[in-house]
């Protein structure tokens, strides 16, 4: 417990720290990179991208980026931090003192309205148009990522958040022989596991937590009624709510030490040290790449994997995506970019090394095998479900609400008061 209190407290000191000053620890990258020599323009790309199999994926694209476009110069402004809350508070306070970035990523969604609604982003409908975007990717993900008939991204990606990583072994040891497909079978099959005296569930930062309810609300309500919350008056102190909460308590009551971030949780599970792991499918790269770049691991054999329980046949999506700041530094810099990000080339790239499946709908599916050809697959036929913590279904501000209110569980174990803090969530923030 108290080093749950105390990763808290160390998260959150970190993002007021980063939102108040704009600067020091990771967020000093994001400064106004110095001038190129040789003449060449400099192109700032902020994301969150600097872990295992995400950061390899980031400098494919680069490549890409600065062969097609010999006068600039790619200016990496990655902040650490999974879930990107670190680079967000920071993004923040870069543009409130009007020194943004060329471009920045986030979450295709819910995430941007602010963004948009602050003024913040320019309208990239002409260069759906002129690139005919519109024609390439998926008409869904395109009326996500419109907002009164004008686009803001250009999505790079699609990434699937519930997901159940497993270690075969371990499993095999507890007496478990297939990954578990309900809520009811998975509770049990975490308390097999810790009779054998292994860490049933890794987890990590408290944003982990709020990505684990958002699968437990899935897999308990079903996707329609899932999909309902995030509607206006939406009852997020029913009964069923109720019900997916007490599995939320017990699963977290198997839950290991917390680890700082998703990658060395997702390693509990490589390496045998945990049976199962909720995260999204950028863990796949990680697991995959080679030792340079990931774990190196062999699926089916060190890790595997499963659609979180209860939720099969349900895709719970995300995608990540880059924008155009007003007030750019270097706007046709930042537009050379968009225009790799959005290209076939360019997330053919991208995505095998991060774990994702690509926005397009023309990529060439020979390079997605294993996970990735599952994930292809199911995007196509499964139901679709937004994800809460990778900003699909909510804004910001409601997050960060939701955040809190899972911070509060997390110290007080008490459910009814996280499920009047959902509500008043809710209530507060949804349209």
């Amino acid at each position: 417990m108290r080093r749950w209190l105390a990763a808290v407290s160390i998260t959150m000191a970190s993002v007021l720290g980063l939102a108040a000053c704009g600067g020091g620890g990771a967020g000093q990258a994001t400064q106004a990179p110095a001038a190129s020599g040789g003449g060449k323009k400099q192109v700032e790309v902020f994301s969150w991208w600097t872990g295992p199999g995400e950061a390899d994926g980031l400098q494919a694209m680069r490549k890409i980026f600065e062969e097609k476009n010999p006068d600039y110069t790619f200016f990496d402004a990655a902040v650490a931090g999974g879930s990107g809350d670190k680079a967000k508070a920071l993004l923040q306070s870069k543009l409130q003192a009007n020194t943004p970035p060329d471009t920045f990523q986030g979450h295709a969604g819910a995430e941007l309205q602010g963004y948009i609604k602050a003024g913040n982003l320019e309208d990239l409908t002409p260069l759906y148009d002129e690139l005919k975007l519109k024609d390439v990717f998926p008409a869904q993900l395109v009326e996500q990522i419109s907002v009164d008939g004008k686009i803001y991204s250009v999505p790079v990606n699609i990434h699937r958040s519930n997901v159940l990583w497993f270690n075969p072994g371990v499993l095999k040891e507890a007496g478990i022989t297939a990954a578990p497909k309900t809520i009811e079978e998975f509770i049990a099959d975490l308390g097999k596991v810790k009779a054998k005296g292994k860490i049933p569930l890794s987890i990590g930062s408290e944003w982990t937590a709020t990505h684990l309810l958002e699968s437990v609300l899935l897999g308990t309500l079903g996707a329609d009624a899932y999909n309902a919350l995030f509607k206006p008056g939406a009852d997020w102190n029913s009964p069923q709510v109720t019900t997916a909460l007490n599995n939320f308590a017990k699963i977290m009551e198997y839950a290991g030490d917390p680890q700082d971030d998703w990658q060395p949780a997702a390693k509990q599970v490589a390496d045998g040290q945990a049976a199962f792991n909720i995260m999204g499918d950028w863990a796949y790269g990680y697991f995959h790449n080679p030792p340079q770049g990931g774990l190196g691991k062999k699926s089916k054999t060190d890790f595997d994997w499963a659609p979180s329980p209860g939720t099969e046949g349900t895709y719970l999506w995300l995608s990540d995506s880059f924008t155009l700041p007003k007030g750019a530094k270097n706007r046709d810099g930042a537009l050379a970019w968009l225009k790799v990000a959005a290209s076939k080339e360019g997330q053919d790239a991208f995505n095998p090394k991060k774990g994702s499946i690509p926005a397009r709908k023309d990529a060439d599916q020979s390079l997605y095998t294993d996970y990735l050809a599952d994930a292809l697959k199911d995007w196509s036929t499964n139901k679709l479900a937004g994800s809460i913590q990778h900003g699909v279904s909510v804004n910001q501000p409601w997050l960060a609400a939701i955040n809190e209110a899972v911070g509060l569980y997390i110290g007080s174990k008490d459910v009814k008061a996280l499920q009047q803090g959902l509500a008043d969530a809710a209530t507060a923030n949804a349209q």
